[in-house]
């Protein structure tokens, strides 16, 4: 273990196997080592700043049905709603206020020219309003050229998570209507349309081993990404995935851990992308599961401000934190969690991911 550990620290490059017997870590003493490698690398390559993206979850209303998440098509027990471009543009004005240097705008994957048109002018909107302000998208798949005329109005990331490198496992979580090869497709354009481009997986799904997840890693390697973001699957009641068997503490525990430990050899493999702590880990642990993502390599947090009274309709999984707390509240709690661990926040700075900006230095000299 310390020698591999060395090894991956030093850049000297691990094998699949290798990864993979990272990321089963088990006994604390062990994945305590990793959590130090990994910020050791963390601090040498893209530093102790903490970026802070605003949320705004815009719309639940999907088209899709993946078998895992709370705002499927096909899940008749939640209410729909759209916000209006003023309420959009407010939720950016508190970021703005609050000192985040990006916003990121989230909904349920639609192509459909309403929709389309809603992100554009969200965009345009917050682009002339906050011309500091880094804008992400999270609206799914879309055409080559919707992209390219989102990114032309003034976005500048995109985040389209793969939720599973493996071709059988992204089968089995998601309906026929999904094709692994468009997402693959789409992450693609998304490059060409000259995004800064992240990707990312769910974590401890049932039947998935260790070796996926390394799989998983050496996937964001080989398309070169800017941004991770992933955490650890939890169940949704109105969900079908489901495990063979029932919930436990224990399972939950390990999920958790797992999630750090892919944080950490992300971090350790991939050295200079942006990582974000997800609240997947907030919701397992509370107390501090984001924190432990930033200790174990993470460097970014997307903080809610949206409002309130739409938090409950957008749970993607049951337990979501923070349903009832407002976007000074959550702030607030972040800067003093964040200050416990030794962390500092970057305000006011949009956090351009180093990998991303080495890679126009080597274009630009190629």
């Amino acid at each position: 273990m310390r020698d591999l550990l060395a090894r991956a620290e030093a850049g000297e490059g691990i094998s699949l196997e290798e990864t993979a017997s990272l990321v089963a870590r088990e006994d604390e003493a062990a994945c305590r080592a990793l959590y130090e490698a990994a910020c050791r690398v963390k601090l040498r390559y893209v530093g102790n700043d903490v970026y802070l993206r605003g949320l705004i979850e815009y719309s639940n209303i999907c088209a899709r049905n993946c078998l895992y998440c709370g705002i499927r098509r096909g899940n008749g027990r939640i209410r729909r709603f759209e916000l209006g471009l003023d309420e959009i543009l407010g939720a950016a004005a508190l970021a703005e206020e609050y000192g985040y240097g990006s916003v990121v705008l989230q909904g349920g994957e639609r192509r459909d020219g309403r929709a389309v048109e809603l992100v554009d002018e969200a965009v345009r909107g917050i682009r002339k309003a906050f011309p500091g302000l880094g804008i992400t998208l999270s609206c799914g798949e879309q055409s080559h050229d919707v992209y390219r005329r989102w990114r032309e109005s003034g976005a500048d990331r995109y985040l389209l998570r793969i939720e599973s490198s493996s071709r059988e496992l992204f089968r089995r979580i998601h309906p026929a209507d999904s094709d692994f090869d468009e997402r693959l497709a789409a992450l693609k354009d998304l490059r060409a349309a000259g995004f800064q481009v992240g990707s990312g997986v769910m974590i401890g799904l049932p039947r998935q081993t260790a070796a996926d997840l390394a799989r998983d890693i050496f996937f964001f390697r080989d398309l070169d990404l800017d941004m991770i973001g992933m955490g650890p699957w939890l169940p949704q009641h109105d969900a079908p995935l489901r495990d063979d068997t029932p919930e436990t503490p224990e399972k939950a525990a390990r999920r958790f851990r797992l999630g750090l430990n892919m944080i950490a050899v992300t971090r350790l493999l991939l050295r200079d992308v942006n990582i974000a702590s997800t609240t997947a880990l907030q919701t397992l642990r509370p107390a501090d599961g984001r924190e432990m993502g930033l200790l174990a390599g993470a460097n970014v947090i997307m903080p809610n401000v949206g409002a309130v009274e739409h938090r409950a309709d957008y749970q993607l999984y049951d337990g979501k934190p923070d349903l009832d707390e407002n976007a000074a509240a959550i702030r607030a709690a972040l800067e003093r969690s964040i200050a416990r661990i030794g962390g500092h926040i970057a305000y006011r700075t949009q956090g351009t991911p180093r990998h991303y900006l080495a890679r126009l230095n080597r274009l630009s000299e190629g």
